[in-house]
């Protein structure tokens, strides 16, 4: 094929893209140890703390244990990233769920409900 046929500025300079990725170097690495989201690990451990029973996954207590992870680690991911509105938005939907989850377990046991807020710190 003739140059003219693609185009004059390809047949001088060649292609306009690259396969490099040179804005990969303006990115810090993730600092070690910090992840944005719970750990499978860390998740365990929230379970077994906050478990009424062995194998308890589902219960208010432990989801309510396990969002609050969630939402501390967001908070601290914010402190660094203050414009990733993405995120954001997903901490809110995290606090919404838990705020929730602790109305339902105030409405249905009372006691359960003002030991996991003082067990977990939440004020109210």
């Amino acid at each position: 094929m003739r140059p003219a046929a693609i185009g004059f500025a390809f047949a001088l300079t060649g292609p306009r893209w690259t396969t490099s990725r040179p804005w990969a170097s303006c990115f810090p690495l993730q600092k070690k140890g910090y992840t944005m989201s719970i750990t499978a690990e860390r998740k365990q451990a929230v379970i077994s703390e906050y478990a009424t029973k062995p194998g308890d996954t589902g219960s208010p207590e432990v989801q309510v244990a396990v969002l609050t992870e969630r939402i501390v680690n967001l908070t601290e991911h914010f402190k660094d990233h203050k414009k990733d509105n993405h995120s954001r938005r997903g901490l809110l939907k995290l606090v919404s769920t838990r705020r929730s989850l602790l109305d339902y377990l105030k409405k249905v046991d009372q006691g359960r409900y003002q030991t996991l807020i003082e067990k977990l710190g939440l004020r109210r």
